[in-house]
């Protein structure tokens, strides 16, 4: 396979080529995070706390899983847009390998740290119970995911952008299908509660990555995986991880958040961390489609960066930040018009609805200038420059947010911390414009 459409295709219908089916898998990917919460929710409001308090250690190794693919993803198509094959062959295998490495540890890592995690935002031993319950299980299937995004992120990297949407719809599509049937026993299978929604999940996983097994060998790729490239190589290595500990910590920052924030909120009322738990469900209908652009855009951005095509790099920047705009400016219009309904998706409590009511107007008021980030920072990984792109999420998710979510608390209650979030959006989007075009000012 010839790659060098990346840089010959007119860069719109490229762009929309290599994005679209990546938009529609996170949709779908969208779509099994809020029927996931709401079969969980069906269980019980401790249940839907105990999910909300565990996800910030799962989306760590997520943000593992994913950043680091982002750093396998830059490094082949940069090779790729140099005409290295070697190299390129060489960063695919040993990303792969340091994957199952990351897996093994922050598999068994999650595991040993989720008792005394729960206990530090709960008192509930039910939450507490339910909360090991499914850990235990979602994090037994880390080498799943993390296999399978590594592969993702090579598959995209030489442009097979259909073959990673069918990965991940299956995979989501057999969680959303299996959810209720594991969770309420549906006709042979056996009611496994909260456990069943973990199980429902590690398999939707597995069945991405026998897809992409499946396709490797039987369509083989531009791009080799092999014994001979396996042996570790200082450059190839540092590379990966260049790219890919800015990534993961960009990822990885909305755990210490989500961690940070229900602290605060813990001193007001429980329900405040429900809502928080809910919002970040909902809040994926918006990123996770804004997100499939900006995987689009990265092996572009990267391989006509490395082939020295820098004018059609500024196209694509341009051109992502206003389709992720629209996508933003549509869910403000929703979650305005909307909130009480998106929050009965996941609770009956009237109380729970109203605080949740408030929860989305407030933050829907900084999702549009949210997409200045969002771009800026996934052009930067592209380009492999995850330093720069590491600056951005510090603003975002820890040196902006943090500060102001404890002062506007202290001063509104729980209600200053949801007006954290757009603060927050509106000074990052400032800081994202001047660090992207200092990055990239030597190249204009």
């Amino acid at each position: 396979m010839n790659e060098t459409f990346m840089k010959e295709k007119p860069v719109l219908p490229l762009l929309l080529s290599m994005a679209l089916p990546m938009v529609l898998s996170m949709l779908i990917n969208s779509l099994y995070n809020i029927v996931d919460s709401y079969f969980v929710a069906k269980i019980s409001e401790d249940a839907m706390t105990a999910l909300s308090l565990v996800f910030p250690i799962q989306n760590f190794i997520s943000a593992m899983a994913i950043g680091f693919g982002v750093g396998i993803n830059a490094v082949i198509a940069f090779h790729l847009g140099a005409g290295n094959q070697v190299m390129a062959n060489r960063a695919a295998t040993q990303g792969l390998a340091l994957s199952v490495v990351h897996a093994v540890v922050l598999g068994g890592a999650g595991v040993a740290v989720m008792p005394a995690f729960l206990r530090m935002f709960t008192s509930s031993e039910s939450v507490v119970s339910l909360g090991l319950r499914y850990s235990v299980i979602v994090f037994s299937f880390s080498l799943s995911i993390m296999a399978g995004i590594a592969f993702e992120k090579i598959f995209q990297a030489v442009g097979r952008m259909k073959v990673t949407m069918v990965g991940l719809a299956s995979g989501c599509v057999a969680n959303i299908i299996l959810d209720p049937l594991f969770i309420f026993g549906l006709g042979p299978f056996p009611a496994m509660g909260i456990e069943g929604a973990a199980l429902a999940t590690g398999i939707g996983q597995t069945i991405s990555l026998l897809i992409y097994l499946a396709v490797y060998f039987m369509r083989p790729l531009s791009v080799r995986i092999g014994r001979q490239f396996l042996r570790p190589d200082g450059a190839t290595v540092r590379r990966l991880y260049a790219v890919g500990i800015p990534a993961t910590l960009n990822l990885a920052l909305s755990s210490l958040l989500i961690t940070a924030l229900n602290a605060i909120l813990a001193a007001y009322s429980g329900v405040y961390i429900l809502v928080l738990g809910v919002y970040y469900k909902l809040q994926t209908f918006l990123y996770l489609p804004a997100n499939g652009f900006v995987q689009g855009m990265r092996p572009l951005v990267g391989y006509n960066y490395g082939a020295g095509e820098y004018g059609r790099v500024r196209k694509l920047y341009n051109l992502v930040l206003i389709m992720s705009g629209a996508i933003m400016a549509a869910g403000t219009v929703i979650c305005l018009l909307f909130p009480a309904q998106l929050m009965g998706l996941f609770t009956e409590t009237p109380e729970t609805i109203e605080a949740g009511k408030t929860a989305l107007r407030i933050i829907s008021a900084g999702f549009l200038v949210s997409a200045v980030s969002v771009t800026s920072c996934g052009a930067l990984e592209g380009l492999g420059k995850g330093a720069a792109s590491l600056i951005i999420s510090l603003a975002r998710y820890v040196v902006v947010i943090l500060p102001a979510a404890f002062l506007l608390s202290r001063l509104f209650g729980a209600a200053g911390v949801w007006n954290a979030f757009w603060v927050t959006e509106v000074i990052s989007a400032a800081v994202s414009l001047a660090v992207y075009r200092r990055a990239t000012a030597h190249r204009a």
